[in-house]
């Protein structure tokens, strides 16, 4: 079993680790990396969450996670944080269950800051969800205040894989500044 486990974590790091020449690559306009931007322009698709990227303070994008486990998981990501429109740092994920869970799957991320206070919790670089976080699935006419959970609102969308378990529970942050942190609080 302990060799699965190693197997399974060794699969989503090289998977993860593997070349992509979109990673390379940086938007001209916000200075992310083009990956990201385009995950950005798939979740901003989404009308649903138009409201979300008008009214959140920032958001933290990961265009390609990986997960996979058998008896226990793993989950790994890199993505960037932005404020205000602004990008203002990056950001890496990871993430380790226990349970009943087999298999493995790619996805996109996206968690939505409330207010500026929240944008900063998680820049502090010590941000985690708890055991039992899970992603919102946002339906027509749900209020946008209903979605939040202690000032963030997370979505994803599938990239590939089957896995059965989807949640977010346990996942970790870390972040590093793009440069000098600067807080925006507008009042």
């Amino acid at each position: 079993m302990f060799r699965i486990l190693v197997l399974n974590l060794l699969l989503i790091s090289s998977s993860h680790a593997a070349w992509n020449p979109l990673e390379q690559k940086t938007d001209e306009q916000t200075g992310a990396k083009l990956e990201t931007m385009v995950a950005v322009e798939k979740f901003k698709a989404i009308p649903e969450l138009a409201i979300f990227f008008e009214q959140a303070d920032g958001y933290a994008v990961f265009p390609n996670v990986a997960k996979g486990g058998f008896g226990v998981g793993g989950a790994v990501g890199k993505g960037q944080v932005f404020q205000q429109g602004q990008l203002v740092g990056s950001t890496s994920l990871k993430q380790l269950s226990i349970g009943f869970q087999f298999g493995g799957q790619a996805f996109s991320e996206i968690i939505f800051f409330k207010s500026a206070l929240d944008t900063r919790r998680f820049m502090e670089g010590n941000f985690e969800f708890g055991a039992q976080a899970s992603a919102v699935l946002i339906k027509q006419g749900v209020s946008v205040d209903s979605a939040y959970s202690n000032g963030t609102a997370v979505f994803t969308i599938a990239k590939g894989g089957l896995m059965y378990e989807a949640s977010i529970g346990g996942q970790k942050f870390s972040f590093v500044p793009t440069g000098p942190i600067e807080v925006k609080v507008l009042e």
